[in-house]
């Protein structure tokens, strides 16, 4: 008779429900970080507060989610994995109702912020869950298939909750969410099963040592990069659309669709590709959106050109996050898993906001917008860079592994 692990690794042609599951959290996750962008204008005004302010709830969410990726992890490193995704998406829950509620600004802020701090461990722990549930040649395409709730809620949820929003007001958009978190909630309830926590008890020194490892260091590193590449230019992406390749406001929403889609195709993309060739798929797509990014830069000029370089950048994007967070969970070896894989969410969101940053340098005190896609290409070459010194320290630990074994 087949045992529950053997039940959990099915046929390649077929993921395993529990996948889904995992997929349907992250959609409501990744709605709570991208919905506020369409609703500031509104946020502002029933608060009574300026849009910078408003603004600054996008921010309040990415801290939450640096800072609570490794606190939340570490602390519930002893709870089964189901529990901890349950709980997740409980204060996932109780943090967008405390939201729709908010009777001022600071209540507001409090509760964004209660909200985030479930995102980096979900995604962490979840992706753990997700590649312990497929044989060994499928987990990147699990960890695509998860995040694809991600890329889902950028190109359906935002739009959706800005819709709610115009509609309905801002706090229909938040209730919303709260029925997404009920339902993650119950489908996780029912679909992931005990068996497929795959948990195994760490001494938290070895879970702390194997961040230390340089292997995981450098795939960290090699993340921050990437995402400062990425959200150097897609932050100020109204502003390039409108003041540089000639478009109107109108247009914005619409081309920014394009970019969605190429995230959903780059997300599946680069899950089979590090499925089949793992290290050559961290290696290829950081020099595909190298590339992408620094021929942007011809391409603003022409309206035409541009459309199909926002969508063509959705796709380089996205293709490179499961190759890394593989290569992360790949070198942690077990011990610490759920930390490590957390940890590189929260690298994900600190490049969000260093992108952010350098990109406003470029913007306000460097060489203006249109110098946005080359300045904001050297952060993936930067990380292309850092992938071949790890591949190289890797070849050459693998070198030195038979004459140590030769050597009495």
């Amino acid at each position: 008779m087949p045992s529950s692990s053997t039940l959990a690794a099915p046929a390649r042609t077929r993921l395993p429900t529990a996948l889904y599951a995992l997929t349907a959290g992250s959609f409501g996750i990744g709605c709570a970080e991208f919905v506020i962008m369409g609703l500031l204008l509104q946020v502002a005004a029933d608060l009574q507060v300026t849009i910078a302010a408003a603004g600054m709830l996008v921010s309040g969410y990415a801290l939450g989610v640096f800072a609570g990726a490794p606190v939340l992890t570490l602390l519930t490193r002893r709870m089964p994995r189901k529990a901890v995704l349950l709980a997740l998406m409980v204060i996932y829950t109780v943090g967008n109702a405390a939201c729709a509620l908010a009777p001022d600004y600071i209540t507001l802020m409090i509760a964004r912020v209660l909200t985030s701090l479930t995102h980096g461990t979900f995604f962490g722990v979840g992706a753990v869950v997700a590649t312990g549930l497929v044989p060994e040649d499928r987990r990147a395409s699990a960890i695509s298939v998860m995040f694809s709730g991600l890329t889902l809620a950028t190109l359906l949820g935002m739009p959706a909750g800005a819709w709610l929003g115009l509609h309905l007001g801002w706090r229909s958009t938040f209730w919303a969410m709260t029925l997404v978190g009920l339902l993650s909630l119950a489908v996780i309830a029912l679909l992931v099963q005990k068996s497929q926590d795959h948990g195994a008890r760490v001494a938290l020194r070895d879970e702390l040592a194997t961040i230390g490892r340089p292997q995981v260091l450098l795939g960290l590193l090699m993340t921050v990069l990437q995402s400062m590449g990425i959200f150097a230019v897609i932050t100020y992406v109204q502003p390039l659309l409108t003041r540089v390749s000639g478009f109107g406001e109108a247009a914005v929403s619409p081309i920014l669709l394009l970019f969605g889609a190429g995230m959903i195709v780059g997300n599946v993309l680069g899950g089979r590709f590090a499925d089949r060739a793992p290290t050559r798929a961290v290696l290829a797509t950081l020099a595909a959106l190298t590339l992408v990014l620094a021929a942007m830069t011809l391409a603003i000029h022409s309206q035409v050109l541009v459309v199909a370089f926002v969508g063509i950048l959705g796709v380089a994007a996205f293709a490179t996050v499961s190759p890394l967070q593989l290569r992360v969970l790949r070198h942690a070896h077990g011990a610490g898993e759920n930390l490590a894989s957390s940890f590189n969410i929260a690298a994900f969101n600190l490049g969000n906001g260093l992108g952010a940053w350098m990109g406003g340098v470029v913007v306000d005190h460097g060489a203006g917008l249109t110098a946005l896609p080359w300045v904001a290409a050297l952060a993936p070459m930067a990380a292309l860079a850092v992938a071949w010194l790890s591949v190289k320290m890797e070849q050459g630990a693998r070198a030195r592994a038979p004459m140590a074994q030769a050597c009495p």
